[in-house]
């Protein structure tokens, strides 16, 4: 089964209280789930690589055996895709994570969208931003 994951994370000021959102839908471009989640004090990039965590995380619940993943952050996106380094000591740890949970899936892709392709996820950033 395959599900297709819009994460997104954010952080009001960087650092700052920090939130991450997930919006799952299958094939048919139905809502299965979605959630957002108060994560503390913590940066922007931490907040967007746990949206993906999440996102992982609640795909392999629901039973996906494949993932297409969403995200507005081309930070992550292109880590994830293996084109660029992971630096920072923090986002090494949420990389090798979020990494060993997509090679649990027979297939996994990673594509870079612009914010306004990702307004769903946003709201639940929001929604986690302001009811901490």
């Amino acid at each position: 089964m395959k599900l297709i994951i819009f994460s997104d994370g954010g952080a009001r000021g960087n650092p700052g209280p920090a939130a991450a959102g997930v919006v799952i839908k299958n094939e048919d471009k139905k809502n299965v789930s979605n959630f957002g989640k108060y994560l503390g004090a913590q940066t922007n990039n931490y907040a967007e690589y746990m949206g993906l965590i999440l996102g992982l995380e609640k795909a392999k619940e629901l039973g996906a055996t494949e993932v297409e993943c969403f995200l507005d952050s081309k930070l992550v996106c292109e880590q994830m895709k293996r084109n660029w380094k992971v630096k920072e000591p923090t986002l090494q740890k949420l990389f090798i994570k979020a990494y060993n949970l997509s090679e649990q899936f027979k297939k996994s892709t990673f594509k870079h969208v612009l914010r306004d392709k990702n307004k769903e996820a946003d709201s639940w950033v929001n929604k986690a931003l302001d009811n901490r």
